[in-house]
Protein backbone atom coordinates (compact mmCIF):
# COMPACT_ATOMS: atom_id res chain seq x y z
CA UNK A 1 0.00 0.00 0.00
CA UNK A 2 1.22 3.49 -0.91
CA UNK A 3 1.12 6.64 1.17
CA UNK A 4 -2.34 7.98 2.04
CA UNK A 5 -3.56 10.59 -0.43
CA UNK A 6 -5.48 13.73 0.47
CA UNK A 7 -9.12 14.09 -0.49
CA UNK A 8 -8.50 16.46 -3.40
CA UNK A 9 -5.95 14.11 -4.94
CA UNK A 10 -8.31 11.17 -4.55
CA UNK A 11 -11.16 13.03 -6.26
CA UNK A 12 -8.99 14.37 -9.07
CA UNK A 13 -7.45 10.90 -9.45
CA UNK A 14 -4.61 11.68 -11.85
CA UNK A 15 -2.18 8.76 -11.44
CA UNK A 16 1.26 9.82 -10.22
CA UNK A 17 0.16 13.32 -9.16
CA UNK A 18 -1.18 15.05 -6.06
CA UNK A 19 -3.28 18.18 -5.88
CA UNK A 20 -1.42 21.12 -4.41
CA UNK A 21 -4.04 23.81 -4.79
CA UNK A 22 -7.55 24.29 -6.18
CA UNK A 23 -8.62 27.82 -7.11
CA UNK A 24 -11.83 29.30 -8.49
CA UNK A 25 -11.52 32.68 -10.22
CA UNK A 26 -13.63 34.97 -12.39
CA UNK A 27 -12.04 35.90 -15.71
CA UNK A 28 -12.46 39.14 -17.63
CA UNK A 29 -15.56 37.77 -19.39
CA UNK A 30 -17.25 37.15 -16.07
CA UNK A 31 -17.03 33.35 -16.27
CA UNK A 32 -15.93 31.25 -13.33
CA UNK A 33 -12.70 29.40 -14.01
CA UNK A 34 -11.49 26.54 -11.84
CA UNK A 35 -7.77 25.88 -11.72
CA UNK A 36 -6.21 22.77 -10.22
CA UNK A 37 -2.49 22.89 -9.48
CA UNK A 38 -0.77 19.50 -9.31
CA UNK A 39 2.74 18.19 -8.87
CA UNK A 40 4.31 14.78 -9.37
CA UNK A 41 4.38 12.45 -6.36
CA UNK A 42 7.92 11.26 -7.10
CA UNK A 43 10.34 13.82 -5.68
CA UNK A 44 13.37 12.48 -7.53
CA UNK A 45 14.09 11.47 -11.12
CA UNK A 46 16.86 9.92 -13.15
CA UNK A 47 18.97 11.95 -15.56
CA UNK A 48 18.13 11.05 -19.20
CA UNK A 49 21.87 11.05 -20.07
CA UNK A 50 23.58 9.23 -17.20
CA UNK A 51 20.64 7.74 -15.31
CA UNK A 52 21.76 8.97 -11.88
CA UNK A 53 18.87 9.80 -9.55
CA UNK A 54 18.60 13.36 -8.34
CA UNK A 55 16.28 15.12 -5.89
CA UNK A 56 17.89 18.57 -6.03
CA UNK A 57 15.52 21.05 -7.64
CA UNK A 58 17.06 23.70 -9.84
CA UNK A 59 13.79 25.59 -10.49
CA UNK A 60 10.02 25.24 -10.58
CA UNK A 61 7.92 26.08 -13.65
CA UNK A 62 4.18 26.09 -14.35
CA UNK A 63 2.95 24.11 -17.35
CA UNK A 64 -0.66 24.00 -18.48
CA UNK A 65 -1.83 20.46 -19.21
CA UNK A 66 -4.96 19.38 -21.04
CA UNK A 67 -6.91 16.79 -19.07
CA UNK A 68 -10.33 15.16 -19.07
CA UNK A 69 -13.18 17.34 -17.75
CA UNK A 70 -13.70 16.69 -14.03
CA UNK A 71 -17.19 17.86 -13.01
CA UNK A 72 -16.98 20.40 -15.82
CA UNK A 73 -14.13 22.29 -17.45
CA UNK A 74 -11.02 22.52 -15.30
CA UNK A 75 -7.71 24.24 -16.04
CA UNK A 76 -4.89 21.96 -14.93
CA UNK A 77 -1.47 23.45 -14.09
CA UNK A 78 1.51 21.20 -13.38
CA UNK A 79 4.16 22.58 -11.04
CA UNK A 80 7.07 21.03 -12.86
CA UNK A 81 10.50 20.48 -11.40
CA UNK A 82 13.80 20.99 -13.17
CA UNK A 83 16.39 18.84 -11.42
CA UNK A 84 20.13 19.32 -11.17
CA UNK A 85 22.07 16.27 -12.34
CA UNK A 86 23.90 14.72 -9.39
CA UNK A 87 26.71 13.36 -11.56
CA UNK A 88 29.47 15.94 -11.93
CA UNK A 89 30.94 14.23 -14.99
CA UNK A 90 27.62 14.31 -16.89
CA UNK A 91 27.41 16.82 -19.71
CA UNK A 92 23.74 17.48 -18.94
CA UNK A 93 23.59 19.90 -16.05
CA UNK A 94 19.79 20.05 -15.58
CA UNK A 95 16.77 18.13 -16.80
CA UNK A 96 12.99 18.38 -16.42
CA UNK A 97 10.82 15.65 -14.94
CA UNK A 98 8.26 13.64 -16.87
CA UNK A 99 5.73 10.96 -15.94
CA UNK A 100 3.74 8.18 -17.59
CA UNK A 101 0.69 10.42 -17.78
CA UNK A 102 2.60 13.37 -19.27
CA UNK A 103 5.64 12.11 -21.22
CA UNK A 104 8.47 14.23 -22.56
CA UNK A 105 7.26 17.26 -24.57
CA UNK A 106 3.62 16.25 -24.03
CA UNK A 107 0.91 18.75 -23.21
CA UNK A 108 -1.96 16.27 -22.85
CA UNK A 109 -2.48 13.62 -20.19
CA UNK A 110 -2.55 9.97 -21.15
CA UNK A 111 -6.02 9.47 -19.70
CA UNK A 112 -7.39 12.24 -21.93
CA UNK A 113 -5.92 10.52 -25.01
CA UNK A 114 -7.47 7.23 -23.91
CA UNK A 115 -10.82 8.94 -23.41
CA UNK A 116 -10.91 10.55 -26.86
CA UNK A 117 -9.82 7.29 -28.52
CA UNK A 118 -12.58 5.38 -26.74
CA UNK A 119 -15.12 8.03 -27.73
CA UNK A 120 -14.15 7.84 -31.41
CA UNK A 121 -13.67 4.09 -31.81
CA UNK A 122 -15.96 2.65 -29.15
CA UNK A 123 -18.87 5.09 -29.22
CA UNK A 124 -18.49 5.91 -32.92
CA UNK A 125 -18.61 9.68 -32.44
CA UNK A 126 -17.24 12.14 -34.98
CA UNK A 127 -13.70 13.41 -34.45
CA UNK A 128 -14.79 17.05 -34.51
CA UNK A 129 -17.49 16.41 -31.92
CA UNK A 130 -15.10 14.55 -29.60
CA UNK A 131 -12.51 17.30 -29.93
CA UNK A 132 -15.06 19.96 -29.01
CA UNK A 133 -16.38 17.97 -26.05
CA UNK A 134 -12.89 17.40 -24.57
CA UNK A 135 -11.48 20.85 -25.28
CA UNK A 136 -8.73 19.80 -27.68
CA UNK A 137 -8.10 20.41 -31.35
CA UNK A 138 -9.30 18.20 -34.20
CA UNK A 139 -5.70 17.39 -35.07
CA UNK A 140 -4.99 16.11 -31.55
CA UNK A 141 -7.84 13.60 -31.70
CA UNK A 142 -7.02 12.52 -35.24
CA UNK A 143 -3.35 12.03 -34.33
CA UNK A 144 -4.41 9.67 -31.53
CA UNK A 145 -6.61 7.72 -33.96
CA UNK A 146 -3.81 7.50 -36.52
CA UNK A 147 -1.33 6.28 -33.91
CA UNK A 148 -3.74 3.61 -32.70
CA UNK A 149 -4.37 2.52 -36.30
CA UNK A 150 -0.62 2.22 -36.90
CA UNK A 151 -0.33 -0.09 -33.88
CA UNK A 152 -3.30 -2.07 -35.16
CA UNK A 153 -1.61 -2.57 -38.52
CA UNK A 154 1.45 -4.00 -36.79
CA UNK A 155 -0.60 -6.67 -35.05
CA UNK A 156 -0.56 -10.11 -36.62
CA UNK A 157 -3.81 -11.21 -38.19
CA UNK A 158 -5.70 -14.05 -36.52
CA UNK A 159 -6.01 -17.40 -38.22
CA UNK A 160 -8.91 -17.21 -40.68
CA UNK A 161 -10.69 -20.27 -42.02
CA UNK A 162 -13.57 -18.50 -43.74
CA UNK A 163 -12.89 -15.22 -45.52
CA UNK A 164 -15.44 -12.77 -46.93
CA UNK A 165 -14.67 -10.22 -49.64
CA UNK A 166 -16.92 -7.42 -50.84
CA UNK A 167 -16.62 -3.88 -52.16
CA UNK A 168 -18.09 -0.55 -51.13
CA UNK A 169 -17.81 2.97 -52.48
CA UNK A 170 -15.45 5.14 -50.45
CA UNK A 171 -16.91 8.50 -51.54
CA UNK A 172 -19.28 9.99 -54.10
CA UNK A 173 -18.72 9.80 -57.82
CA UNK A 174 -16.32 12.41 -59.17
CA UNK A 175 -15.68 13.72 -62.67
CA UNK A 176 -12.33 15.02 -63.85
CA UNK A 177 -11.03 16.27 -67.16
CA UNK A 178 -8.46 14.13 -68.91
CA UNK A 179 -5.44 16.42 -69.56
CA UNK A 180 -4.52 14.50 -72.72
CA UNK A 181 -7.88 14.37 -74.52
CA UNK A 182 -9.77 17.07 -72.65
CA UNK A 183 -12.74 14.72 -72.19
CA UNK A 184 -14.54 14.32 -68.88
CA UNK A 185 -13.90 11.04 -67.07
CA UNK A 186 -16.03 9.37 -64.42
CA UNK A 187 -14.23 8.19 -61.30
CA UNK A 188 -15.79 6.00 -58.60
CA UNK A 189 -13.46 5.54 -55.60
CA UNK A 190 -14.10 1.96 -54.47
CA UNK A 191 -12.61 -0.04 -51.62
CA UNK A 192 -12.60 -3.78 -51.03
CA UNK A 193 -13.18 -5.15 -47.53
CA UNK A 194 -11.84 -8.41 -46.10
CA UNK A 195 -13.80 -9.92 -43.20
CA UNK A 196 -13.37 -12.97 -40.98
CA UNK A 197 -16.71 -14.72 -41.47
CA UNK A 198 -16.39 -16.64 -38.21
CA UNK A 199 -16.06 -13.55 -35.99
CA UNK A 200 -17.19 -10.67 -38.21
CA UNK A 201 -13.91 -8.82 -37.65
CA UNK A 202 -12.74 -6.55 -40.43
CA UNK A 203 -9.26 -7.70 -41.40
CA UNK A 204 -8.25 -5.04 -43.89
CA UNK A 205 -9.09 -2.78 -46.80
CA UNK A 206 -7.72 -2.59 -50.33
CA UNK A 207 -8.07 0.16 -52.91
CA UNK A 208 -10.38 -0.47 -55.85
CA UNK A 209 -12.60 -3.43 -56.57
CA UNK A 210 -10.57 -5.23 -59.20
CA UNK A 211 -8.37 -8.30 -59.11
CA UNK A 212 -5.24 -6.20 -58.60
CA UNK A 213 -6.39 -4.86 -55.23
CA UNK A 214 -7.48 -8.27 -53.93
CA UNK A 215 -4.32 -9.91 -55.24
CA UNK A 216 -2.10 -7.28 -53.63
CA UNK A 217 -3.76 -7.54 -50.22
CA UNK A 218 -3.58 -11.34 -50.18
CA UNK A 219 0.00 -11.36 -51.46
CA UNK A 220 1.03 -9.16 -48.53
CA UNK A 221 -0.16 -11.84 -46.08
CA UNK A 222 2.24 -14.65 -45.08
CA UNK A 223 1.95 -17.91 -46.98
CA UNK A 224 1.21 -19.74 -43.72
CA UNK A 225 -1.78 -17.46 -43.14
CA UNK A 226 -3.10 -17.98 -46.67
CA UNK A 227 -2.80 -21.74 -46.35
CA UNK A 228 -5.25 -21.67 -43.42
CA UNK A 229 -8.08 -20.16 -45.50
CA UNK A 230 -10.55 -22.89 -46.49
CA UNK A 231 -13.55 -21.00 -47.95
CA UNK A 232 -13.88 -17.51 -49.46
CA UNK A 233 -17.33 -15.94 -49.94
CA UNK A 234 -17.72 -13.33 -52.70
CA UNK A 235 -20.38 -11.88 -54.96
CA UNK A 236 -20.37 -13.00 -58.62
CA UNK A 237 -17.24 -11.00 -59.48
CA UNK A 238 -14.92 -12.47 -62.09
CA UNK A 239 -12.15 -10.11 -60.92
CA UNK A 240 -12.34 -11.43 -57.35
CA UNK A 241 -12.44 -15.03 -58.53
CA UNK A 242 -9.37 -14.51 -60.72
CA UNK A 243 -7.34 -13.10 -57.82
CA UNK A 244 -8.44 -15.92 -55.51
CA UNK A 245 -7.43 -18.59 -57.99
CA UNK A 246 -3.94 -17.08 -58.05
CA UNK A 247 -3.40 -16.39 -54.35
CA UNK A 248 -5.65 -19.01 -52.67
CA UNK A 249 -5.68 -21.93 -55.11
CA UNK A 250 -6.66 -24.46 -52.45
CA UNK A 251 -9.55 -22.44 -51.00
CA UNK A 252 -13.12 -23.12 -52.09
CA UNK A 253 -14.92 -20.06 -53.51
CA UNK A 254 -18.53 -19.54 -52.42
CA UNK A 255 -20.78 -17.19 -54.35
CA UNK A 256 -23.36 -15.49 -52.18
CA UNK A 257 -26.97 -16.49 -52.85
CA UNK A 258 -28.26 -12.97 -52.19
CA UNK A 259 -26.50 -11.60 -55.26
CA UNK A 260 -27.80 -14.43 -57.44
CA UNK A 261 -31.37 -13.72 -56.34
CA UNK A 262 -30.76 -10.04 -57.09
CA UNK A 263 -29.64 -11.00 -60.61
CA UNK A 264 -32.89 -12.92 -61.02
CA UNK A 265 -34.85 -9.89 -59.85
CA UNK A 266 -32.99 -7.68 -62.31
CA UNK A 267 -33.82 -10.17 -65.08
CA UNK A 268 -37.52 -9.99 -64.17
CA UNK A 269 -37.42 -6.18 -64.19
CA UNK A 270 -35.75 -6.14 -67.62
CA UNK A 271 -38.44 -8.44 -69.03
CA UNK A 272 -41.19 -6.24 -67.59
CA UNK A 273 -39.65 -3.09 -69.06
CA UNK A 274 -39.13 -4.70 -72.47
CA UNK A 275 -42.73 -5.93 -72.61
CA UNK A 276 -44.00 -2.45 -71.74
CA UNK A 277 -42.09 -0.99 -74.69
CA UNK A 278 -43.20 -3.74 -77.09
CA UNK A 279 -46.88 -3.89 -76.17
CA UNK A 280 -47.56 -0.24 -75.22
CA UNK A 281 -44.76 1.66 -76.93
CA UNK A 282 -43.87 3.48 -73.73
CA UNK A 283 -42.58 3.02 -70.22
CA UNK A 284 -44.74 1.53 -67.51
CA UNK A 285 -47.27 3.75 -65.76
CA UNK A 286 -49.38 3.52 -62.65
CA UNK A 287 -52.36 2.41 -64.73
CA UNK A 288 -50.45 -0.70 -65.79
CA UNK A 289 -50.89 -3.67 -63.47
CA UNK A 290 -47.34 -4.90 -64.05
CA UNK A 291 -45.86 -1.53 -63.09
CA UNK A 292 -48.20 -0.99 -60.12
CA UNK A 293 -47.23 -4.42 -58.73
CA UNK A 294 -43.55 -4.33 -59.71
CA UNK A 295 -42.43 -4.79 -56.11
CA UNK A 296 -44.85 -7.65 -55.66
CA UNK A 297 -43.20 -9.40 -58.60
CA UNK A 298 -39.81 -9.21 -56.87
CA UNK A 299 -41.01 -10.59 -53.55
CA UNK A 300 -40.37 -14.22 -52.66
CA UNK A 301 -43.30 -16.31 -53.80
CA UNK A 302 -43.43 -18.41 -50.63
CA UNK A 303 -43.84 -15.27 -48.47
CA UNK A 304 -46.88 -13.89 -50.31
CA UNK A 305 -50.23 -13.82 -48.58
CA UNK A 306 -53.43 -15.04 -50.20
CA UNK A 307 -54.26 -11.47 -51.15
CA UNK A 308 -50.78 -11.01 -52.61
CA UNK A 309 -51.06 -14.20 -54.67
CA UNK A 310 -54.47 -13.06 -55.94
CA UNK A 311 -52.99 -9.71 -57.03
CA UNK A 312 -50.12 -11.51 -58.72
CA UNK A 313 -52.43 -13.79 -60.71
CA UNK A 314 -54.56 -10.78 -61.65
CA UNK A 315 -51.42 -9.01 -62.91
CA UNK A 316 -50.49 -11.91 -65.16
CA UNK A 317 -54.07 -12.16 -66.46
CA UNK A 318 -54.49 -8.45 -67.21
CA UNK A 319 -51.01 -7.30 -68.25
CA UNK A 320 -49.12 -10.30 -69.62
CA UNK A 321 -50.56 -11.17 -73.02
CA UNK A 322 -47.45 -13.07 -74.15
CA UNK A 323 -47.00 -14.99 -70.84
CA UNK A 324 -43.35 -13.92 -70.85
CA UNK A 325 -43.65 -12.03 -67.58
CA UNK A 326 -45.13 -15.09 -65.87
CA UNK A 327 -42.37 -17.26 -67.32
CA UNK A 328 -39.69 -14.89 -66.03
CA UNK A 329 -41.32 -14.88 -62.58
CA UNK A 330 -41.36 -18.69 -62.56
CA UNK A 331 -37.65 -18.82 -63.45
CA UNK A 332 -36.85 -16.40 -60.67
CA UNK A 333 -38.73 -18.57 -58.18
CA UNK A 334 -37.06 -21.73 -59.50
CA UNK A 335 -33.62 -20.18 -58.93
CA UNK A 336 -34.65 -19.36 -55.37
CA UNK A 337 -35.75 -22.96 -54.91
CA UNK A 338 -32.39 -24.16 -56.23
CA UNK A 339 -30.45 -21.99 -53.79
CA UNK A 340 -32.40 -23.31 -50.78
CA UNK A 341 -31.66 -26.98 -51.40
CA UNK A 342 -29.69 -28.83 -48.73
CA UNK A 343 -27.83 -31.35 -50.90
CA UNK A 344 -25.90 -31.44 -54.15
CA UNK A 345 -28.25 -34.05 -55.62
CA UNK A 346 -31.22 -31.83 -54.91
CA UNK A 347 -29.39 -28.83 -56.36
CA UNK A 348 -28.62 -30.70 -59.61
CA UNK A 349 -32.27 -31.71 -59.90
CA UNK A 350 -33.46 -28.14 -59.41
CA UNK A 351 -30.86 -26.94 -61.91
CA UNK A 352 -32.25 -29.30 -64.55
CA UNK A 353 -35.74 -27.93 -63.91
CA UNK A 354 -34.40 -24.41 -64.21
CA UNK A 355 -32.80 -25.28 -67.55
CA UNK A 356 -36.10 -26.69 -68.86
CA UNK A 357 -37.92 -23.48 -67.86
CA UNK A 358 -35.25 -21.28 -69.48
CA UNK A 359 -35.41 -23.31 -72.71
CA UNK A 360 -39.19 -23.04 -72.80
CA UNK A 361 -39.12 -19.29 -72.11
CA UNK A 362 -36.60 -18.60 -74.92
CA UNK A 363 -35.89 -14.99 -73.88
CA UNK A 364 -32.54 -13.17 -74.00
CA UNK A 365 -32.87 -12.04 -70.39
CA UNK A 366 -33.44 -15.53 -69.04
CA UNK A 367 -30.70 -16.95 -71.27
CA UNK A 368 -28.19 -14.51 -69.75
CA UNK A 369 -29.24 -15.53 -66.25
CA UNK A 370 -28.88 -19.22 -67.18
CA UNK A 371 -25.39 -18.59 -68.59
CA UNK A 372 -24.40 -16.89 -65.35
CA UNK A 373 -25.67 -19.82 -63.28
CA UNK A 374 -23.74 -22.28 -65.45
CA UNK A 375 -20.56 -20.20 -65.33
CA UNK A 376 -20.71 -19.98 -61.53
CA UNK A 377 -22.06 -23.45 -60.82
CA UNK A 378 -18.93 -24.77 -58.99
CA UNK A 379 -19.08 -21.71 -56.72
CA UNK A 380 -22.85 -22.16 -56.21
CA UNK A 381 -22.31 -25.70 -54.97
CA UNK A 382 -19.93 -24.54 -52.21
CA UNK A 383 -22.52 -22.67 -50.05
CA UNK A 384 -24.93 -25.59 -50.48
CA UNK A 385 -22.33 -27.86 -48.86
CA UNK A 386 -20.68 -25.45 -46.38
CA UNK A 387 -23.42 -22.91 -45.68
CA UNK A 388 -20.88 -20.07 -45.98
CA UNK A 389 -22.42 -16.76 -47.02
CA UNK A 390 -21.27 -13.15 -47.20
CA UNK A 391 -23.73 -11.98 -44.52
CA UNK A 392 -21.03 -10.83 -42.08
CA UNK A 393 -19.25 -8.96 -44.87
CA UNK A 394 -22.45 -7.11 -45.73
CA UNK A 395 -22.91 -6.32 -42.03
CA UNK A 396 -19.38 -4.88 -41.95
CA UNK A 397 -20.20 -2.70 -44.95
CA UNK A 398 -23.29 -1.43 -43.13
CA UNK A 399 -21.12 -0.44 -40.15
CA UNK A 400 -18.72 1.30 -42.54
CA UNK A 401 -21.60 3.34 -43.96
CA UNK A 402 -22.55 4.44 -40.44
CA UNK A 403 -18.98 5.66 -39.88
CA UNK A 404 -19.05 7.58 -43.15
CA UNK A 405 -22.38 9.21 -42.29
CA UNK A 406 -21.22 10.12 -38.79
CA UNK A 407 -18.21 11.94 -40.21
CA UNK A 408 -20.31 13.53 -42.99
CA UNK A 409 -17.94 11.88 -45.44
CA UNK A 410 -14.16 11.63 -45.50
CA UNK A 411 -11.71 13.43 -47.75
CA UNK A 412 -8.60 11.67 -46.46
CA UNK A 413 -8.49 7.98 -47.37
CA UNK A 414 -6.03 7.11 -44.58
CA UNK A 415 -8.24 8.70 -41.91
CA UNK A 416 -11.21 6.78 -43.30
CA UNK A 417 -9.33 3.48 -43.20
CA UNK A 418 -8.12 4.12 -39.64
CA UNK A 419 -11.64 4.78 -38.36
CA UNK A 420 -12.99 1.61 -39.99
CA UNK A 421 -10.27 -0.71 -38.69
CA UNK A 422 -10.34 0.66 -35.15
CA UNK A 423 -14.14 0.51 -34.94
CA UNK A 424 -14.09 -3.13 -36.04
CA UNK A 425 -11.33 -3.96 -33.53
CA UNK A 426 -13.33 -2.31 -30.73
CA UNK A 427 -16.43 -4.35 -31.58
CA UNK A 428 -14.39 -7.56 -31.71
CA UNK A 429 -12.82 -6.82 -28.33
CA UNK A 430 -16.24 -6.08 -26.83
Amino acid sequence: MGLPRDAASVLFNLPGYRVVEAIEEVNDAGDRVRRVVVEAEDEEAGCPSCGVLSSRVHQWSAQRVRDIPVAGAVEVVWRKRRFVCAESACARRTFTEHTDQVPVRARTTGRLLEAVLAAVTGAGRAVSEVASAHGVSWWTVQAVVNAAAALHDQESLPVVRRLGIDEHRYRSVRFFRDPASGAWRRYEPWMTTFVDLDTGRLLGLADGRDSQGVRGWLAARPQSWRDQVQVVAIDPSAAFRKALREQLPRAAVSVDAFHLVKLAGDMLTQVRQRLAQQTKGRRGRAIDASWANRRLLLRAGDTLTKAGLARLRDTFRRDDPTDELGAAWGIKEQLRQLLTTASLDGAHTEKMRLGVLVTAADMPETDRLWNTVCAWWPEIEVPIVTGVTNARTEAANTSIKHIKRTGRGFRNENHYRARILLASAARSAA
